[in-house]
């Protein structure tokens, strides 16, 4: 199954806030042998963001939607994904109990707001502050807060999806060839994949004062399969008559 992710905030598309979200969900997916295969940025817009949900949930995918979930005037995302999957809002029991065990005495009208989820939903819980995200379908909605959402995208993954860790065996690997071109290493590279099961890629980087010009060569995969695709890469690039090194030898070490 594919992992998609959706990041929603005006903050984020105007500059105020930088988005912290994607980076994060690749690494929680690769800690459990999973990748990402899509990711969407939307705005707080009512009609963009419903056609989105509409879209995404179309494809069945496991998606995972930082944002919006609140109760001020700009949060939409709870009554969007309402409308995208055709059903109301209504006050999640669950979240129902969660809130009250919030907030005890205190609890109002507007913070009962923050359970009204769309109808079949899910709840899944938040260790912060007892407030809820909620799932509906394969589509997972989290508060835009890192401190809650990163541990609840967690939650999800091991208590929900912990039959599809791992599963996939993958590996990536790559060498930095310099002073080549892209254009150079077309063919082989089409070659390549035509041959083997595997996904080759290159990213090119410019040269500078402090670096010398350079195409990241590599291959993603299975692993034997990417290690044998890695010695004909090494191979070629020495009969070629360029020099390069593993991309590990320029990286920090961890």
């Amino acid at each position: 199954m594919a992992f998609g992710a959706i990041i929603i905030g005006d903050e984020i598309l105007s500059g105020r806030r930088q988005d912290k979200h994607l980076s994060k969900l690749i690494e929680l997916l690769a800690a459990r042998g999973l990748q990402l295969s899509w990711a969407r940025y939307c705005g707080d817009e009512r009609p963009r963001l419903i056609e989105l949900l509409q879209q995404t949930m179309a494809t069945g995918d496991i998606v995972f939607s930082f944002g919006g979930i609140g109760a001020t005037p700009d949060d939409h995302t709870r009554q969007c994904a309402a409308a995208a999957a055709g059903v109301e809002l209504a006050l999640h029991p669950d979240a129902e109990r969660e809130i009250r065990a919030r907030f005890g005495a205190e609890t109002t009208p507007l913070r009962l707001r923050l359970g009204e989820f769309p109808v079949g939903s899910r709840i899944i819980p938040n260790p912060y502050n007892r407030i809820p995200g909620f799932a509906l379908g394969t589509h997972h909605f989290l508060p835009g807060f890192p401190e809650m959402a990163w541990p609840m995208a967690a939650w999800v993954l091991d208590n929900w999806f912990a039959q599809l860790h791992h599963t996939q065996p993958h590996s990536e690997e790559s060498i930095l060839v310099f002073e080549a071109r892209e254009g150079e290493l077309i063919s082989f590279m089409e070659a390549l994949e035509a041959q083997y099961a595997v996904s080759i890629f290159s990213l090119p980087s410019l040269s500078t004062p402090s670096q010398r010009g350079h195409i990241e060569l590599g291959a993603k995969g299975e692993p034997t399969v990417v290690e044998a695709v890695m010695a004909e890469i090494r191979a070629e690039m020495t009969r070629c008559g360029f020099d390069w090194v593993a991309a590990e030898d320029t990286r920090p070490a961890a």
